[in-house]
C-alpha cells in the first residue's frame, strides 16, 4: 500500500522554507506593536513640555494630556489624543 502524497510533499522546497509559522508572526507583530507604543509614549511625554498655546494650536489641552496618561501602559496615548482632537473638531463644525 502506498502513502498518499500531501500538498507539503509536492510543494517546492522554496515555498516550504519561506513559510512563516503563524505563532512567530503573532509574536513579531506583538513586539513591533510594543515598540511603536513605546515610541509614541516617548513622543507623548514631549507634548507635556509644550506651552498651552502650542497645545491649543494642535487642538489639545493640558486636561487632554491628563486623560491620555491615565491609560494602561500597553495602550497608545497618542491614539487617545487623536480621538479627543478629532471629536473636538467634529463638534466645532
Amino acid at each position: 500500500m502506498t502513502t498518499p502524497m500531501t500538498t507539503y510533499d509536492i510543494a517546492p522546497e522554496s515555498a516550504r522554507i519561506n513559510a512563516t509559522p503563524a505563532a512567530a508572526t503573532r509574536v513579531f507583530n506583538r513586539v513591533i506593536g510594543f515598540f511603536h507604543t513605546w515610541q509614541n509614549r516617548r513622543t507623548f511625554y514631549r507634548l507635556g513640555e509644550m506651552s498651552d498655546a502650542e497645545l491649543a494650536d494642535i487642538g489639545l489641552t493640558r486636561a487632554d494630556l491628563s486623560v491620555a496618561i491615565d491609560l494602561p501602559f500597553g495602550a497608545d496615548p497618542t491614539a487617545k489624543l487623536r480621538s479627543i482632537a478629532s471629536e473636538r473638531v467634529r463638534k466645532a463644525a
